[in-house]
């Protein structure tokens, strides 16, 4: 399954494809100004499962959300109604199940991986989900540690905490929309395909390790390199899960960043790439500068 989950990472972490690119300083951390802007704005990569052990934020990013007025992620995660409507949006139409997508070999082959490995949620519910919200509900057998965080989550906690309001630049019922658009048994063929390569730990696990090292270090330009040379069948939907978008987030962000400084947290694929959001922010006229961004485990207070 680990390779599987290196192939999703296409849609949770976002990465796009590269071209030619001006190389970029190691960072997830960007600067907006210009372009009539009052105050600056910031742009921040997120990774959405790292082990705890790994996942902090560094005083920049802390300084740049209490010096902003809104905070924005891809989703209102701290929206609970919203949430909660998204959960009924999860099944896949028409009372269709995997089994109805796969031949009963590899449907048994499915079952047997989701019993094998323990989830939130009893595969008798899982099998309605769409596929690929399914195989992102063990990434977590993935991980090398017992405990993960999404960085999303410590960056809702520190806005909390300086007392800043949270939104989010697309909705859940939107998101849920793109994976009705992408055909089910395509996403079932991938959660088989994934299964079936779990086989081969060492390479898998080795290929997954590398991106988690290469977010780790901060460096977009191989992250996405890495990702945009999968063979993943989903990467034929890049322009539905990716670059539609970036597009129009930026739309938004055109919108909204005169009007106040935001703090931007999305999935670090979305930044580089010459359909990426640093790209296209900086082709609507605005100046996006790399920031240090010290991540670290912090030194322990007496």
């Amino acid at each position: 399954m680990k390779r599987f989950s290196a192939g999703l990472i296409l849609s949770l972490l976002a990465v796009t494809t590269f071209a030619q690119q001006q190389k970029e300083d190691k960072t997830l951390l960007w600067k907006i100004t210009g372009n009539g802007l009052e105050k600056p704005s910031y742009l921040f990569g997120t990774i959405h499962m790292l082990c705890k052990e790994d996942a902090f934020l560094s005083p920049q990013l802390k300084s740049a959300i209490a010096d902003a007025d809104k905070v924005y992620l891809e989703l209102d995660m701290d929206n609970m109604l919203e949430l909660l409507g998204a959960m009924m949006r999860m099944k896949m139409k028409n009372d269709t199940t995997l089994a109805d997508l796969l031949t009963k070999d590899e449907y048994n082959r499915i079952k047997e991986y989701f019993q094998e490995h323990s989830t939130l949620l009893p595969f008798s519910v899982v099998e309605t989900y769409k596929p690929m919200l399914a195989a992102s509900m063990i990434m977590e057998t993935t991980m090398v540690c017992d405990d993960q965080v999404a960085m999303e989550q410590l960056i809702m906690e520190e806005a909390k905490s300086a007392g800043k309001s949270i939104e989010g630049l697309e909705t859940m019922a939107y998101q849920m929309s793109m994976f009705d658009s992408i055909p089910y048994k395509v996403q079932a063929k991938a959660l088989l395909k994934g299964i079936s390569s779990g086989k081969d730990e060492t390479a898998a696990d080795k290929e997954f390790q590398a991106l988690l090292k290469a977010y780790k270090e901060q460096d977009l330009e191989k992250l996405g390199k890495m990702i945009s040379q999968s063979e993943d069948e989903m990467m034929q939907y890049d322009d539905l899960l990716l670059n539609n978008r970036n597009r129009n987030w930026v739309e938004k962000l055109k919108k909204l960043m005169p009007q106040k400084s935001l703090v931007v947290a999305v999935g670090a694929g979305h930044l580089p790439g010459e359909k990426g959001v640093i790209a296209l922010l900086r082709l609507a006229g605005y100046t996006v500068t790399p920031m240090e961004n010290k991540i670290g485990k912090p030194s322990r207070t007496i």
